[in-house]
């Protein structure tokens, strides 16, 4: 049960991933301009991200200026807020009239279009609270009103503005075999963040979320990721350093959330307990179609009876653009560097010690809203302790459709995800592709014992929306090793399973996942 301040509202795979995304332009050029006016995603502008429960939100075509009406103050526009790329097999969410939550329902409460929610109409979150964006609540023309307004958008004086906010969640997990370790679990999980966001004007801001983590009715030991108890998920500030083009760029330094792309390498971990976060510098340009991000991290490490603090031997480092040529189309082009200096094996392969290089490309479209792609190529290089080379590489291919004016509004996904393994693990050249940070319990299964390594996995995807609240997300996994002699790495991308030998064979087994999720109010999923 989640509740938030809601105010208003290899190669084949491989090389098919990499063709198309070359092809992008071509794609893009191909493609009918959209007729209809642009469409508000959770953050409030104009954007396309796409998970499932997100809002869409419609705006009114553009009018000529009316004269006697003053322009737009500073605040119904600023502070600017980032337009976010849909993940992967995504939903097309329900829109028009409706009933948008069980208390809309239950209180006749008929909308005409879907209620600003700042938040997606899911559960699982994608994006931190510091990218929510209620600008909205300064518009005078706004006539959607919440009792948690009072939260947000606090004007001290002409210059500052200061909102705030947060969610508790529980979670009762029940583990027949856990972790595939033959034995039971079962624990209730409870977490709690509250944040403040001080901004002054759009060149200064100061960002603080707290987070506690508790685990309660253990059968087996807690998870590292299962307690982390009063501590900071982020604490960071933002300093306005230029204006390119018009459009602001940012130096962000402290602790931080980070999340790029399809999030496929670097994303939230929202379903774990404690999440995750890094600490470092990061600049930032924001702008209506090209975004670019440079970054230097390095990973926090949860700790139950101690403040958090960073892994000293881990670093990440690199260049993310994204480029949006029209409405729905996200093309991602990234270069990142990871470096680690721990130590550490298991199962006889060496899981540390490596400089790694990854290069990547993404690109994600649409056709009149019906007709959806995926592609995304990923390539490492680098070296494993000091005899081994790296060269790894991963893909994933997805096609999407969605029925319009079916009963249901259904949307359907088929993919095939492919990460690359090593024949001979531990001799010659590694070409186990390394996950690094991906958005978890998402893409390989809820069961959470596939990561993107030594994988093989086509996998289906329908969503259903019986009534406008209610996600109904049906998703189908065949997984198989890439090569036999390599382990089965889990969401973690730790080894969990190996037969050196190889003569277990590549089959590790389908997994069916259904999921249902239920907007009981705009607080509440």
């Amino acid at each position: 049960m989640l509740w938030q301040d809601r105010a208003k509202p290899f190669s084949l795979a491989f090389n098919l991933a990499l063709a198309a995304i070359i092809a992008a332009p071509s794609l893009v050029s191909a493609q009918a301009p959209s007729e209809t006016a642009p469409l508000r995603g959770p953050l409030g502008l104009p954007s396309d991200q796409g998970v499932p429960g997100d809002p869409k939100i419609e705006l009114l075509p553009p009018t000529e200026k009316d004269p006697a009406k003053p322009p737009p103050s500073f605040w119904e526009k600023n502070p600017p807020y980032r337009s976010i790329p849909k993940l992967g097999n995504l939903p097309v969410l329900p829109s028009g009239p409706g009933n948008y939550s069980l208390r809309d329902w239950w209180e006749g409460n008929y909308r005409e279009a879907p209620p600003k929610f700042p938040y997606p109409r899911f559960a699982v979150m994608p994006f931190d609270f510091y990218d929510v964006n209620f600008n909205y609540l300064d518009s005078p023309s706004n006539q959607e009103h919440d009792w948690s307004d009072c939260l947000h958008r606090i004007h001290l004086g002409d210059n500052w503005l200061l909102s705030s906010g947060g969610e508790v969640r529980y979670m009762y997990m029940n583990f027949n075999s856990f972790a595939l370790s033959g034995k039971d679990d079962d624990k209730n999980l409870l977490r709690t963040r509250v944040y403040g966001d001080l901004w002054f004007r759009d060149r200064f801001r100061v960002f603080v979320e707290f987070l506690d983590a508790q685990s309660y009715g253990n059968v087996l030991p807690p998870q590292v990721t299962d307690v982390d108890h009063s501590d900071l998920m982020n604490a960071f500030i933002d300093v306005k350093i230029a204006d390119i083009a018009d459009k602001p760029t940012y130096l962000r330094v402290g602790r931080q959330t980070v999340y790029l792309g399809s999030q496929r390498l670097l994303g939230q971990l929202d379903w774990v307990n404690t999440n995750r976060t890094f600490q470092g510098a990061r600049a930032f340009r924001q702008g209506e179609k090209f975004d670019v991000d440079m970054f230097y991290l390095q990973p926090v490490i949860p700790n139950a009876t101690k403040f958090d603090w960073v892994d000293t031997q881990q670093t990440l480092s690199g260049l993310w653009t994204t480029y949006r040529p029209q409405k729905g189309h996200f093309i991602d082009v990234y270069d990142m560097v990871s470096r680690n200096r721990n130590e550490t094996s298991k199962l006889g392969l060496n899981t540390g010690s490596f400089d790694l290089n990854t290069l990547g490309a993404r690109y994600l479209g649409n056709k009149d809203e019906t007709f959806y792609w995926d592609f995304e190529a990923m390539f490492q290089t680098g070296q494993q302790g000091s005899a081994h080379n790296i060269l790894a590489q991963a893909a994933t291919a997805g096609l999407g459709w969605h029925w319009k004016d079916a009963p249901l509004n259904p949307t359907v996904w088929a993919y095939f995800d492919y990460a690359s393994g090593d024949h001979n693990p531990g001799a010659g050249r590694s070409t186990t592709f390394n996950q690094l940070f991906p958005f978890g319990h998402y893409y390989l299964g809820w069961l959470d014992l596939v990561g993107r390594q030594n994988i093989i996995d086509p996998n289906l995807h329908l969503y259903l929306y019986p009534t406008n609240w209610t996600t109904i997300w049906i998703q189908y996994h065949h997984f198989w090793l890439a090569n036999a002699n390599d382990a089965l790495y889990n969401a973690a991308g730790n080894p969990i399973l190996r037969d050196p030998t190889g003569r277990a064979g590549r089959d590790v087994g389908d997994e069916f996942d259904f999921t249902v999720n239920f907007t009981l109010s705009k607080h509440t999923n």
